[in-house]
């Protein structure tokens, strides 16, 4: 495997490479021979997890959350991620555009206007009735709780964990460096390298879902703006196209490209945030966005912990509103965890643990409540909340429910024809998915040649476009599987995807934990990271 790693000019761990590599391609060949039985099993898996494990999802990332906040606010948070004399390499704004432009950007433009406007016209809690003011009201509350604070809880954990222990222990830029308290210097043999490669298979496929999710808001802006049909063969050239741009990023580098691309999104994105505060219901949307604070803080707990545990008698499928919901969301954002994770480490070099979790923690999510107040809030007063609302808006009344009921893509671009140039809003929508695609697609092609380097420093161009060629076409693949499913099928294959993940994810806790404890424990130089071997 060495001299053929050689021979193709890269430079690489051989044996992680060549097996992710040859997994994915032989998935990718599997579901050009066989997506009936593919879909098929996927749909059998997702059904075991989300009625026998769905509490252990919903447990787990509230036990994160929990385990986060007391390691900033503890003696641990003074520790900083890297030597003592090390400082941050980014600014803050450029640390933050750059963790979530690879994070969520595309998450938010896909459901900022469709996931509340779901719960309005059909509430998660039964009693509740559909467009009332209470609706409206649990809408945001559980929009957020599944984009807000648990989402970058998610990706925190990991990040911090690879943090502390690449840069202030010098181990690999590896999954596996994680758990060295766990296995000490089996993370260097066959378990840890089995652990890598299931960390790249992991981001490549909870990407390409994203890529997905991501192409077809697109193809449904471009059938609305220029009548693109929109079907399979649409959305496939779609994605080779931004993969191509995707690439091209890659090529650029992190500082050139991946920066770039995330500040100029972060940008459009916030522009056509504030486009609509200032062309909708300013007044009611001001108001709104304090609320929508109040609703999440004073409800957060009670969502939090809420397992939809009566689901097996009061509803058919046998697991509930939480199974198509809160439990799909946990397991594709985990397949996320390594690959922002490594991210977000690289980006944060020099900081100390307390501004590491409050800053990935609180800062995403408090631009994410400002979205979903903004966009959500609008999406709804159109539709019309309550009875008298919408007997004043007469025939206009629910618009916004039958365009989500109709495509979740497009609802995006449903909602823009009640503002001014629509037109032209709806194109700068396409290119800002567009961008945020592509951003997602750069960076996690570079963290995944960073997982098979060990290295924080680049790999050959050669080897980082393999793996931007590679997402594509996994994401290629999974659109053609999922067909006229759609996001069902999307479904099907994140979750069962992801819980292996999220197991690997929860062992970080115990492995961080550990390292930890160690930090300063009966050492007259304080400041200075413990040894490995006391750990």
């Amino acid at each position: 495997m060495e001299q053929l790693v050689r021979r193709l000019g890269f430079r690489t761990d051989p044996t992680i490479f060549i097996v992710s590599a040859g997994l994915t391609f032989l998935f990718v060949v599997a579901l050009v021979v066989a997506p009936g039985p593919i879909r098929d099993a996927f749909a059998t898996g997702r059904e075991w997890i989300v009625t026998n494990l769905g509490w252990f999802f919903i447990f787990g990332v509230n036990a994160w959350l929990f385990f986060l906040l007391w390691v900033a606010l503890s003696r641990f948070g003074d520790v900083r991620l890297g030597a003592e004399d090390d400082r941050p390499e980014y600014s803050n704004v450029s640390w933050f555009t750059m963790l979530f432009a690879g994070g969520i950007g595309t998450v938010l433009m896909f459901w900022g206007v469709a996931e509340p406007v779901f719960h309005f016209s059909d509430p998660p809690r039964a009693g509740t009735e559909p467009h009332s003011v209470q609706a409206a009201q649990e809408a945001m509350g559980f929009s957020l709780y599944h984009l807000g604070l648990h989402t970058w809880t998610i990706f925190a954990l990991p990040g911090l964990a690879f943090a502390y222990f690449i840069h202030r222990h010098k181990l690999p830029l590896r999954v596996s460096s994680v758990f060295y308290p766990l296995l000490g210097e089996k993370v260097r043999g066959p378990i840890g390298k089995t652990i890598d490669v299931f960390a790249i298979l992991g981001t490549l496929f909870g990407v390409a879902v994203s890529i997905g999710l991501g192409t077809s808001q697109i193809n449904a802006g471009l059938t609305e703006l220029l009548g693109v049909p929109d079907n399979v063969a649409s959305k496939v050239v779609i994605i080779t196209v931004l993969t191509t741009v995707a690439v091209l990023s890659i090529v650029a580098g992190l500082d050139r490209g991946v920066k770039l691309l995330s500040n100029i999104n972060i940008g459009m994105a916030t522009g056509l945030m504030v486009f609509v505060l200032v062309t909708g219901s300013t007044l009611f949307l001001l108001r709104g966005i304090i609320e929508t604070l109040g609703l999440y803080v004073s409800n957060i707990v009670p969502m939090a912990f809420w397992n939809d545990t009566l689901a097996q008698y009061t509803s058919e499928d046998g697991w509930g509103w939480q199974g198509s919901w809160t439990v799909f969301y946990w397991a594709w954002t985990v397949t996320w965890a390594p690959f922002i994770g490594i991210f977000v480490a690289k980006i944060s070099k020099g900081r100390t643990i307390r501004e590491f979790v409050l800053g990935v923690l609180f800062a995403p999510s408090l631009f994410t409540l400002a979205w979903f107040a903004i966009f959500g809030w609008s999406a709804m007063e159109i539709d019309g909340i309550g009875a008298t609302a919408r007997a004043a808006l007469g025939d206009e009344a629910g618009r916004m429910t039958d365009a989500v009921n109709q495509s979740v893509p497009l609802a995006m671009f449903a909602f823009f024809e009640h503002f001014p140039a629509v037109q032209f809003v709806q194109g700068l929508a396409v290119v800002i998915v567009a961008i945020f695609f592509a951003t997602s697609s750069d960076s996690a092609s570079l963290v995944v040649d960073m997982l098979c380097t060990g290295d924080a420093q680049s790999g050959p161009v050669r080897q980082r476009v393999f793996w931007g060629v590679a997402e594509g076409a996994v994401a290629a693949m999974l659109i053609v599987l999922a067909g006229e499913a759609g996001l069902e099928a999307l479904q099907q294959v994140i979750t069962v995807i992801g819980l292996p993940i999220f197991v690997m994810v929860f062992a970080m806790v115990f492995a961080l934990f550990k390292g930890l404890r160690a930090e300063n424990v009966g050492r007259p130089d304080v400041g200075a990271p413990p040894r490995l071997d006391d750990m």
